[in-house]
């Protein structure tokens, strides 16, 4: 039975807005904790560290050739997915699906259809800080992150207020619902019980998605004892005993089928674990590149080397995207609606 080894990198809990940490990520690779240690002393021979961690190899120039040549074996001899999203753009994403869709649907359009909501939200993280003020649009995403926590009548006042304040009527298809109608049924999703800004869900729907792909029978998960991955253990499990038959259409490329061919996930300690290991550097080189694409960060590995190791299979991104007749075709005929319901009904967060 294949064991898929995880780690995350980047998880801020709800707080999507995190300036030190723009990004969230994770990987999962099939490969044996033999084949780990074989591969890790292979590339590190001299390493004297009790743990291989991305974080502090990559800090010595004289580590990226290694780095490198070891995620070029990884990538090229084990099935593997590897996860990246802008944390911020998820935060708009969210905001077009609370406080702008319920809108819509009470208006009996579908707002999800042909990916428009990934359009709109793509649009709003493009050109939001230059078209709709830049101090008062930052402010607007904070007032409806706390909304979605706080859940009170004071946060929720504070987000229309907020969306006033903008340039709204530049784009009034997104914040005329609050702006101008301080939508009941949009305050009402933002405010119902389970739904949160939490993105761990995201991660792990995109993570199974390819992994049940890989695995043509029965596999198991194992990953790390961290704090970050506690979410993620009690969401794992809760997928694995979901026992459903349905199939929904995520993507062109992805779809999400219960029940799960995953059966276990079990927790261990990284330092006991070289296989986790291996998805520490595989989840810690993608960020690192993201950043550095982002012109977040300098130094770290080239991030055109580590990119061009990936097959297209074996990398998943979710960034905003202006091309929309290439995202409209992606999403067309997909049942985005249906994916967002189904798991808001069975797997939202406990209130």
């Amino acid at each position: 039975m294949d064991c898929y080894r995880i780690d995350e990198s980047g998880y801020t809990g709800f707080d999507l807005l995190n300036r030190e940490q723009r990004f969230q990520g994770a990987a999962a690779i099939a490969i044996e904790n033999d084949d780990a240690k074989r591969l890790i002393k292979e590339h590190f021979p001299r390493l004297q560290a009790t743990e291989l961690k991305y974080s502090a190899l990559s800090r010595r120039a004289g580590n990226h050739p290694r780095l490198l040549a070891l995620l070029t074996d990884l990538l090229r001899d084990y099935k593997s997915v590897t996860y990246v999203c802008e944390k911020r753009f998820l935060l708009i994403l969210m905001f077009c699906d609370y406080a702008v869709e319920p809108w819509y649907y009470e208006r009996g359009f579908n707002f999800y259809a042909d990916g428009q909501n990934y359009a709109m939200a793509s649009l709003i993280a493009k050109v939001g800080p230059t078209l709709f003020g830049e101090a008062e649009f930052e402010a607007m995403l904070a007032a409806f992150q706390r909304a979605v926590k706080e859940k009170t009548p004071k946060a929720l006042a504070d987000l229309v207020a907020g969306v006033r304040r903008i340039r709204w009527r530049e784009l009034p298809e997104a914040f005329g619902p609050l702006a101008r109608d301080a939508a009941p049924e949009c305050l009402t999703a933002i405010a119902t019980p389970g739904v949160d800004t939490d993105i761990a869900i995201v991660v792990l729907q995109s993570l199974i998605s390819r992994m049940e792909a890989m695995s043509e029978e029965p596999y198991r998960v194992e990953h790390d004892k961290s704090k970050n991955l506690e979410k993620y253990h009690d969401l794992l499990q809760r997928l694995i005993a979901h026992e459903d038959s349905i199939e929904l259409r995520q993507t062109a490329i992805a779809s999400f089928k219960f029940p799960l061919k995953l059966t276990a996930v079990t927790q261990v300690d990284s330092k006991a674990s070289a296989a986790v290991q291996l998805a520490d550097v595989m989840v810690g080189a993608a960020l690192d590149a993201a950043n550095r694409f982002a012109g977040l960060k300098a130094g770290g590995l080239d991030p055109e080397a580590v990119i061009a190791l990936y097959k297209d299979e074996q990398f998943i991104h979710l960034i905003p995207d202006v091309d929309f007749e290439a995202q409209r075709q992606f999403r067309q005929g997909t049942q985005a609606a249906e994916v967002i319901d189904y798991f808001a009904q069975h797997f939202a967060a406990k209130p």
